[in-house]
């Protein structure tokens, strides 16, 4: 098949779940620069699902994935504390009250009785209990097989290298070879702008940002049932893992042109260092480090549906960090301003359209 209905550039978890939803209705193919999918942003992160996670304009995506996420058996309970020293009492207020209306169930709580050894000035807690591990690969890997059983073509080693529109469809150069298809999806992470200027599109100002994560062995082990430990002022959160592991992160967000990000000691470093000064745990090793980039959108929405300028070219990109936990919604609605169809979800989809920007720079 030379042809096909639409392309979509980038098989991470956008891409494969946008040709899931699409393979069904449309002849797809999904191209992918690197000789696997998910190898940047999809396969690095630190895997779990959170509804006040990205805050309120993404945990509508969030809420509205929970079902699909919960019946496939992608998630598992885990809960969540937000933590917030002593003194940080209109943190906390504010933080509850932007999720009042937002049918999340969160509910004040002590910490220091939920998470043994925290550090006595961390007195302020809210208690997120829907919080869930997500199994990341086996969701990435259910939705590439539904969109590959559905017909849908996937290749990879296959980066962009040049996109052409005449007649109604777009010639497609890449790495792997000459296609042509009717519709674009621009589903390319990080290379989100990169892959608009090759189509003749405007950049939004999409930009990355590297976040750092290491893998710990501590003194004593996390305490069985305990909670990812977010801090409410976002300087890091820790989660527990199997073998009596610990996943840290500094929370970090630092500028980084797309590629294939790795941590620096610098990072891991300040990590600990947040780590030891809100509990009392010893860490006695550091048994593994990485980085990945995070891509946001100025206003740090999601942008999915129609360039208001190209025909035929369309967004599912700038999913910062909450790309996974919004995926099933997500590809929902980029499915439904493809197809022309009414979203299945009740969302609001014009928060995310990429006419916000683009209009504005016409």
């Amino acid at each position: 098949m030379s042809r096909f209905d639409i392309a979509i550039i980038g098989a991470g978890i956008a891409g494969a779940s946008l040709a899931a939803a699409l393979a069904p209705q449309m002849r797809v193919l999904l191209l992918e620069a690197e000789d696997r999918p998910g190898y940047h942003a999809t396969g690095r992160s630190a895997a779990f699902w959170s509804e006040t996670y990205g805050g309120p304009d993404v945990q509508p995506l969030t809420t509205a994935s929970g079902p699909m996420l919960r019946a496939g058996g992608f998630l598992d309970p885990l809960g969540e504390v937000h933590i917030a020293r002593r003194g940080d009492e209109a943190a906390v207020d504010t933080f509850l009250a932007t999720f009042a209306d937002s049918g999340v169930t969160l509910e004040p709580v002590d910490p220091r009785g939920r998470i043994p050894g925290l550090r006595d000035e961390w007195a302020l807690g809210v208690h997120e209990p829907g919080c869930a591990y997500i199994d990341v690969a086996a969701l990435h890997q259910h939705f590439l097989g539904e969109a590959r059983r559905a017909g849908a073509v996937l290749h990879l080693s296959a980066g962009v290298t040049g996109l052409t529109r005449a007649a109604g469809a777009w010639t497609i150069d890449t790495q792997a070879g000459r296609f042509t298809a009717d519709l674009l999806a621009n589903a390319a992470g990080a290379w989100a702008d990169a892959v608009a200027a090759l189509a003749g599109a405007a950049r939004i100002g999409i930009r990355a940002y590297r976040r750092t994560m290491v893998q710990l062995r501590t003194d004593p082990a996390p305490p069985a049932g305990c909670p990812l430990v977010s801090d409410l002022g976002g300087s890091f959160y820790f989660k527990p893992e199997a073998g009596g592991r610990l996943w840290l992160t500094p929370h970090d967000e630092i500028d980084s042109p797309p590629c294939d990000a790795a941590p620096e000691e610098i990072d891991i470093a300040i990590a600990i260092d947040r780590f030891e000064r809100a509990v009392d745990w010893r860490v006695a090793a550091l048994e593994h480090r990485w980085a990945g980039l995070r891509s946001f959108a100025p206003d740090r929405r999601p942008v999915y549906g129609p360039d208001p300028a190209v025909p035929g070219f369309f967004w599912c990109a700038g999913q910062g960090g909450f790309g996974i936990q919004t995926a099933p919604a997500a590809a929902g609605l980029a499915a439904a301003a493809i197809l022309g169809t009414a979203a299945e979800f009740d969302i609001d989809p014009a928060r995310y359209l990429p006419a916000r920007f683009l209009d504005a720079k016409a």
